[in-house]
């Protein structure tokens, strides 16, 4: 079973970059597809980003196509999200996600992590 959590949530200025890692424990994460999830105050979690368990694919929300970049070291055993350009819209408590492949990770992940708060201000 793969365990995950979450880290480099914080508060930054419009404009500002983060980069959030989800570290993941268990021998098999290597043949998983992740993902990054966001829930905004008052509002039901959305998809953000997924990785092929290769880190050849990916897929992204409209929204931050050209601000966001997912990737995976499966030797670290982490997926990262790196957030350029950020917008006051991008608060959210930001949740990593893992499953079999990416239409799955995508609509139904089987694995959460705890969530880590990325605050921006205007």
């Amino acid at each position: 079973q793969v365990q995950l959590v979450e880290s480099g949530g914080g508060l930054v200025q419009a404009g500002g970059s983060l980069r959030l890692s989800c570290a993941a424990s268990g021998r098999t994460f290597s043949s998983y597809a992740m993902a990054w999830f966001r829930q905004a105050p008052g509002k039901e979690r959305d998809f953000v980003a997924a990785i092929s368990w290769t880190g050849s694919d990916t897929r992204y929300t409209d929204s931050v196509k050209g601000r966001f970049t997912i990737s995976k070291d499966n030797a670290k055993n982490t997926v990262y999200l790196q957030m350029n350009s950020l917008k006051p819209e991008d608060t959210a408590v930001y949740y990593c996600a893992a499953d079999l492949n990416l239409r799955t990770v995508k609509t139904g992940p089987g694995l959460w992590g705890q969530g880590t708060l990325v605050t921006v201000s205007s």
